[in-house]
């Protein structure tokens, strides 16, 4: 069997990234993965400004002593800059972002100011040149790529789109996906089960996952166990998506009938089962430019495919830049009991707990293997207990935060 990474690596390698580009409004970019790097059209700060509230001055005007009376000409605020020059002896009021006076060269803050019964105000500074100012194109110049091409667009990045003026925001197309499950004992939630049937879930944390990873779920239902039936299913959804999820019917019994339908329908069989825990039977192919993935029917194991597998297929085939993609996990301290070695790799549901050094715990939660939602329910993450590695408490693990 294949190793995750190796895996993970094969399905990746086998991917054609979108290339359609489209237009979305600035408030409803985030989350989006820019398909292009926007540009300033504009210097960031405008124009030299100052950083605090207090007064404009030359900084020529201040001997050793650093104490002087100046005549106050006028202010400079945000909006409404003093168009009269500092010329010698003056100073003008200026307030935080507000544009520095021609003339002036530095700004004396509020609180080292007096103001004196005749008008004037009496500075106790020495300022140097360029104290408390920002100055022009510090931040930003015109022309230059503001964010990175295949970056996913967080809240924090609207404020600097903004100042750029990219509105429209250029983004890539997101992954056209359907989610399909097979069973004949699947009802649907708002049914009462009956002898032998269970209520069907997959699809609906399947679709959600998929679409925090970017994608937009197209087509989701359930399929019976039937082997055209299931082609028929799959021959539409190829047709019409960018990506196939399916769950259910990839192990090994009589009614397992996926995989043979995926490769009727033209899909090549990339490999099948991983050494993962839970997750094993994962089926994966390609047609065309389609990943297929099949993962098994329980909902520990789906889960655990689809955060290994599925979601960074998902984000690259969207445009997202690889190494945002295999970022380095987050880490934490195993709060359990000792554990040994097992020839698959294990992802162990957890609670996130902050640790009195600032790190993380993590502390197992008791669950019953992989069909147990009610246990998965109550974990914030997976803990990665690497291949053929003992486990002993305070060791520190990768763990994989969930939604």
């Amino acid at each position: 069997m294949l190793t995750p990474a190796q895996a993970l690596q094969r399905i990746l390698g086998l991917l054609t990234p979108l290339a359609q580009v489209e237009a979305v409004a600035l408030e409803r970019s985030v989350a989006r993965v820019l398909a292009r790097a926007p540009r300033s059209d504009v210097d960031l700060p405008p124009f030299d400004k100052s950083a605090m509230d207090g007064f404009a001055v030359r900084s020529a005007d201040f001997g050793p002593e650093g104490l002087r009376e100046l005549a106050l000409l006028g202010e400079s605020r945000a909006g409404a800059p003093l168009r009269a020059e500092v010329g010698p002896g003056e100073c003008a009021a200026i307030y935080t972002g507000a544009e520095l006076p021609r003339g002036a060269d530095a700004v004396v803050i509020v609180e080292q100011s007096r103001a004196l019964p005749d008008g004037r105000v009496r500075l106790e500074d020495r300022p140097k040149p360029g104290q408390h100012l920002c100055r022009r194109a510090s931040d930003l110049a015109v022309g230059m790529p503001v964010l990175a091409a295949g970056r996913r667009v967080r809240a924090v990045d609207l404020a600097l789109l903004a100042a750029v003026g990219c509105e429209p925001v250029p983004v890539v197309r997101r992954p056209r996906v359907a989610v399909l499950t097979s069973g004949d004992e699947l009802v649907a939630p708002d049914a009462l089960p009956g002898r032998g049937q269970i209520r069907e879930g997959n699809t609906l944390h399947l679709a959600a996952m998929a679409s925090a990873a970017g994608a937009e779920v197209v087509l989701r239902g359930v399929v019976r166990d039937d082997e055209g039936e299931l082609r028929r299913a799959f021959e539409d959804a190829l047709e019409r998506c960018d990506a196939l999820l399916t769950t259910g019917g990839v192990s090994m019994g009589k009614y397992d009938l996926v995989g043979a339908a995926l490769e009727r329908c033209g899909v090549r069989g990339e490999f099948h089962k991983v050494a993962i825990k839970p997750g094993k039977p994962l089926w994966f192919g390609v047609r065309g430019s389609v990943p297929v993935f099949a993962l098994p029917g329980n909902p520990v194991s789906c889960l655990v495919n689809h955060e290994v597998f599925v979601a960074p297929a998902l984000r690259v085939l969207g445009g997202e830049a690889r190494a945002e993609v295999l970022a380095r996990p987050a880490r934490g301290r195993w709060r359990g009991t000792a554990r040994g070695p097992n020839p698959r790799e294990q992802y162990l549901p957890v609670r996130l707990e902050p640790a009195d050094d600032g790190g993380m715990d993590l502390v197992p939660v008791p669950w019953n293997g992989s069909a147990d939602v009610v246990g998965i329910s109550r974990c914030a993450a997976l803990a990665v207990q690497l291949a053929d590695a003992p486990l002993a408490p305070g060791d520190v693990l990768a763990y994989r935060p969930l939604a």
